[in-house]
């Protein structure tokens, strides 16, 4: 397994830390950031969330540059993007900080992808994200981050970035999977 592959398996490895950290009840108090309370446990979880979602970057990055991108890559990357963030849209909606029927509509396109995903390597296609599903993986890292860090940096002005940016990840989630489809539609068309 070559270093960009490891890197993905270790945010895989990051979401259970990240569940224990946000769904365990510690009590390690509060910290006062930016004129508001953050519950220790968020802010931790926040950081390792987004610590495994930079990660993304890195191995995708690093198998570029040496030229060490692999079908497991291909395999690997998405899966675990698809893992950690339904993990951290299942725990805001168990937080109640995320509507549950947005995080049912992102985690179905999840699921369709993969599923075409697999129906895809039937045929002998292994397909890498296009620059669409790397806007939406973005969208909503940059929106899952804000609602578990609680709006912080936006709080003093009242203005609901959290929201806004899960809005604009379920824009993009849906965009992305119409795309998806389209795109590989010819696999439906050769199946009996």
């Amino acid at each position: 397994m070559n270093l960009p592959n490891k890197i993905t398996v270790s945010r895989i490895l990051l979401i259970p830390l990240f569940l224990i950290i946000m769904l365990v009840p510690f009590d390690w108090g509060e910290v006062y950031l930016l004129g508001t309370d953050l519950p220790v446990t968020h802010l931790v979880g926040a950081l390792i969330f987004i610590f495994a979602s930079a990660t993304d970057w890195i191995d995708g990055h690093y198998a570029r540059k040496y030229n060490l991108v692999t079908n497991m890559g291909k395999f690997l990357d998405p899966l675990a993007d698809k893992l950690l963030v339904s993990a951290a849209l299942i725990v805001l909606v168990e937080l109640g900080y995320a509507p549950s029927w947005i995080v049912i509509i992102i985690i179905s396109r999840e699921f369709a992808v993969t599923g075409l995903r697999l129906l895809l390597a039937g045929e002998g296609e292994v397909v890498a994200a296009n620059m669409l599903g790397k806007i939406k993986t973005w969208t909503q890292i940059v929106a899952i981050s804000a609602l578990l860090l609680h709006n912080i940096v936006f709080q003093a002005v009242a203005f609901p970035f959290a929201t806004v940016a899960l809005w604009v990840a379920l824009l993009f989630t849906i965009w992305s999977g119409w795309d998806y489809f389209a795109k590989n539609a010819h696999v439906f068309k050769n199946s009996k």
